[in-house]
């Protein structure tokens, strides 16, 4: 099986797999640059796995100084429930919109796998 022939910015030798009938891997094939670009763009809008975490942290924060304003009697305990039964289905909605994401990103690498298996058995790959 060849090897891609791109020298990497470090100088070194990229060592992932050649596509078949190419001399470079998916990363580094110039034919694939606008397909990479898409696929790129497309990750850059979902987000990454990152502001779901900061949402949850945010929530925590707010319900601890909730509790403690509540505990101060600052906050009636009826206006305390009611807000954090909101809270309860904001994490909810958080966690609703992960799953969903994590659902295309698998729907999109199931894609781009087949495309790739279709491509080798089109190319005599396999």
């Amino acid at each position: 099986m060849a090897v891609c022939s791109t020298i990497k910015a470090d100088g070194n030798k990229c060592r992932a797999q050649a596509m078949s009938d190419s001399e470079w891997c998916y990363t580094h094939n110039p034919d694939l640059s606008d397909k990479r670009q898409r696929n790129n763009r497309k990750g850059g809008r979902r987000g990454g796995r990152g502001r779901p975490q900061a949402e949850v942290a945010d929530v925590k924060v707010q319900l601890q100084d909730l509790a403690d304003r509540v505990l101060s009697g600052d906050v009636n305990k009826g206006e305390a429930a009611v807000v954090s039964q909101i809270y309860n289905v904001l994490l909810r909605a958080v966690s609703v919109e992960l799953k969903v994401r994590e659902q295309l990103e698998l729907e999109e690498r199931i894609a781009s796998l087949e495309s790739l298996l279709e491509e080798k058995q089109e190319g005599g790959g396999w």
